[in-house]
């Protein structure tokens, strides 16, 4: 939603607003709110105006706007519109429990209330002392609207929806309706499951005569088998955990951007990676109406091969200072200068391959541990030959006599000596070599990755592994 609100804003010269909506101060979460300023910002939503940003509309938390909504509500009753409910929580749900089990076709509050006094109302059961207030839906309330993505909509009739709570707070339907209002809100852009709420909040604004924002009700996302992403399940559905995993805020753009709307580059022969795309090509080619208006699937290959996309645009430098970024983040130790000429060094070597952030750790590990701390799992040296040590002494004596200790010329004088003087098959002569440099029999280019260790190291590692066996 965020996405394409920005973007709308962008695209029509208008501001993104942030609003917080705290009504249900049951539901509050504790840390929440900060996690949707740190979010958006990773990602390049910041809103124009917002809690921290501030602005001419302020507040922003509907909590602090208690005062905003009070003369909106004696309005609603004086005009007819709304009515005081004393019903108690146990009543409402014996109610509903009743129209179920009679599988009536409408659920919804049955206006025991309406037209009566407190006085009147204390004397029937279920009552409590402090009321709500309903709305006053009329039986031929509008339930069509025009939606910017869906075109003509028709949502369910809705029932006297409560707009002001026992404790004093508007409901989410009445407190919108306010704020939009007040806050010049021209465009909302929320979830499919907001539909059925529409006719209740054009109601609201026909009754206090107030001009209706358009309104883009996106598809909700769903997992791959067709079902609602649920955040309890799902941990996809955190907005953090992409970020823990090490997705490039770019490449989860792109991907909601897919999510929602066609590719905004058309194929072209000789064309690679047509659905990359950045904000700024997005906002350009924007229209309400090529929104995918049925529910996307929300794949998490798609994303990662857009992630690994994003990842080789970039050049070392900046790939390097990301990687930096991310290990920092994961409370990883700082690198010194030293060490991180070395991780610019190395990026090249993994790029390529590298589908997320957090998989350069253990890719580069290598690089960074202390030579002594190289040492080879069982099951690694297991599937060597058994003239590894023949190999590991004539590579030592090899890499001795080398005076420029460079990729080409390490690969050169290896292949010379192992594979044209020995006879060895290339994937057989370097694994003993690749094993004692890096611990593993799979690891990034090895000369390269030699290079970067140097001439010391990488002999150090070498005779190392060599008295091992």
């Amino acid at each position: 939603m965020a996405l394409f609100d920005k973007t709308w804003a962008v695209r029509t010269g208008g501001s993104f607003v942030l609003r917080i909506e705290d009504t249900d101060q049951a539901r509050l979460v504790e840390g929440s709110e900060e996690q949707i300023y740190q979010t958006l910002a990773w990602l390049g939503l910041a809103p124009d105006e917002g809690p921290q940003q501030g602005g001419e509309r302020g507040p922003y938390r509907q909590s602090e706007r208690l005062e905003t909504y009070k003369p909106f509500v004696d309005q609603l009753i004086a005009d007819g519109h709304a009515y005081q409910c004393w019903c108690s929580p146990e009543r409402l749900k014996q109610m509903r429990e009743q129209q179920q089990a009679e599988k009536r076709e409408v659920i919804g509050y049955d206006r025991l209330c309406l037209g009566l006094t407190q006085e009147e109302r204390a004397k029937l059961p279920g009552y409590q002392e402090t009321p709500v207030v309903r709305m006053l839906v009329p039986d031929d309330v509008e339930l069509t609207f025009d939606d910017l993505v869906a075109g003509p909509t028709r949502a369910p009739r809705p029932d006297d929806q409560v707009i002001l709570k026992t404790d004093g707070f508007p409901t989410y339907h009445l407190a919108v309706v306010v704020d939009d209002h007040l806050m010049g809100i021209t465009h909302v852009v929320r979830g499919q499951e907001w539909i059925s709420s529409t006719p209740k909040h054009l109601l609201l604004y026909k009754w206090l005569g107030l001009e209706a924002p358009r309104f883009a009700h996106m598809p909700l996302l769903r997992n791959t088998d067709k079902s609602k992403i649920s955040k309890r399940k799902n941990p996809a559905a955190r907005l953090t955990w992409f970020r823990e995993q090490g997705y490039l805020p770019e490449a989860l753009l792109n991907f909601l951007m897919l999510l929602g709307y066609p590719p905004v580059h058309e194929a072209a022969e000789g064309v690679k990676d047509v659905e990359v795309q950045t904000f700024d090509e997005f906002v350009a080619a924007f229209d309400w109406h090529k929104v995918n208006a049925s529910g996307p699937i929300f794949d998490l290959d798609k994303l990662n091969w857009l992630n690994g996309a994003w990842i080789r645009r970039m050049d070392a430098e900046e790939l390097a200072g990301r990687i930096e970024q991310f290990w920092a983040e994961q409370e990883l130790p700082a690198l010194d200068e030293a060490g991180r000429r070395l991780l610019v060094g190395a990026t090249p070597l993994i790029q390529e391959r590298l589908v997320l952030l957090s998989e350069a750790r253990a890719k580069l590990a290598f690089l960074f541990a202390e030579d002594r701390d190289i040492k080879a799992p069982v099951e690694v040296i297991g599937k060597l030959r058994d003239d590894a040590a023949e190999v590991l002494d004539a590579s030592i004596a090899a890499l001795e006599g080398l005076e420029a200790f460079e990729s080409d010329a390490i690969q050169a004088v290896l292949r010379a000596r192992l594979v044209d003087e020995m006879g060895i098959k290339p994937k057989f002569a370097f694994a003993p070599v690749r094993v004692g440099i890096t611990g593993s029999n799979v690891s990034p280019p090895l000369f390269e990755s030699m290079e970067l260790l140097g001439r010391d190291s990488s002999l150090a590692r070498l005779r190392a592994f060599r008295e091992s066996l």
